[in-house]
């Protein structure tokens, strides 16, 4: 309950700015603590967004929006899921993670950090969409697959979010997601951010899942219970717009969402061991759903060779939070606990060098055993 105290403490930064009344809806965390707030427009406008990250701060920018508050009152609430115990599939996956290549990691990634940046407002993040969007297009066409898409989810600033689509029987839907863009907190629009790790790592690990996901013929065939889509969000670092921008449209649209799942920043390992800690993979416990948590635990077992460790990220720290507060379940898996993830993001220095390909091979492994599971499960 550290609501009021937030909204003292933007009162006294409004004073001290003299600035107008004008209250604008963008819920924000201070700090780690989870609280949300009315951000003063006028204080936003000399306060942007890339300041609100160097300060170490979480956020939705729901400018134009709903807010979380009002939707929390108001929404209806979506029927909780109830997720398998154990895998139900695992010959099947364990044959397909056979397939999974550490090296197309590293080709797709080494071209998609090139970019100058892939800052959402730029023309970099533009080209930097039309260019992953291109290498979704190539996967579909070598698959053979039926009725599999790659659509851009155009919003108001320049890059677009894609969605690839393998329909299933049902449209029931399970979503996979990563970030796109990239930010240089010193320098947005032109600065150097290669963006690596944060979050090219996520994007090329659902991206050869998606890849492996189609070699199997009845997932191909559009044969599975479930529809999967896989999500690359743009203008995550502005304050989750992207995923926002789908997910309200999916909640307008009654879409049946069953189980999202994001993976944002999967490949540095330094900080855990470094810190004589085992390598894992965090799992978030804080704005996610609580079953579905379990289930991505089950996954780890029985398709990773790491273990887990508990962790929690803050209020809006990735593209799970806009699923959870458009009342979908989501999950959300990191490269380590947080404190021991890597230090160089938002900056020049978030280079491939520092992407560990083994690890990100434990979260494709997951990526796909999830994906599976899922999409092949009847009671959802």
């Amino acid at each position: 309950m550290r609501f009021l105290p937030c909204i003292a403490t933007l009162a006294a930064t409004a004073s001290a700015l003299a600035i107008g009344d004008h209250i604008r809806s963008d819920d924000q965390e201070m700090g780690a603590e989870g609280c949300m707030t009315k951000f003063p427009f006028d204080v936003y406008a000399q306060h942007p967004a890339n300041k609100i990250k160097q300060e170490g701060k979480r956020f939705f920018d729901i400018t134009g929006r709903t807010s979380s508050l009002e939707l929390a009152s108001n929404k209806k609430q979506k029927l909780a899921v109830t997720y398998p115990d154990s895998v139900q599939h695992n010959e099947t996956v364990q044959n397909l993670i056979k397939s999974l290549d550490k090296k197309n990691f590293e080709t797709v990634l080494q071209p998609f950090s090139e970019f100058q940046n892939r800052y959402y407002k730029s023309d970099n993040g533009k080209k930097s969409s039309e260019w992953l969007q291109g290498k979704i297009q190539e996967i579909i066409s070598a698959s053979g697959a039926k009725g599999v898409t790659v659509e851009p989810f155009k919003h108001s600033f320049p890059q677009s979010s894609l969605i690839a689509k393998i329909p299933g029987k049902s449209d029931k839907t399970i979503v996979l997601g990563a970030h796109q863009d990239s930010i240089n907190l010193n320098s947005p629009s032109e600065g150097r951010a290669p963006g690596a790790d944060d979050d090219g790592s996520g994007v090329v690990t659902i991206l050869e899942a998606f890849r492996v996901l189609l070699t199997d013929e009845k997932v191909a065939a559009g044969e599975a219970p479930n529809t999967v889509e896989f999500h690359f969000y743009a203008g995550e670092e502005g304050g989750l717009l992207g995923s926002q921008d789908i997910f309200e449209q999916y909640s307008q649209k009654s879409r049946d969402v069953k189980a999202m799942l994001q993976q944002d920043m999967t490949g540095y390992t330094k900080g855990t061991t470094d810190a004589g800690k085992p390598e894992s993979i965090g799992i978030i416990t804080d704005n996610v759903d609580e079953n579905l948590t379990k289930f991505l635990k089950v996954i780890v077992d029985a398709y990773c060779t790491i273990p887990t460790v508990d962790s929690k990220c803050g209020y809006g720290c990735s593209d799970h939070a806009s699923a959870t507060k458009y009342g979908y379940p989501a999950a959300f898996a990191f490269e380590s606990a947080f404190g021991d993830d890597s230090p160089y993001i938002h900056s020049a220095d978030d280079t491939i060098e520092t992407v560990n390909f083994d690890h990100v091979l434990q979260h494709g492994r997951l990526t796909l055993g999830f994906a599976y599971e899922l999409a092949f499960a009847d009671s959802l």
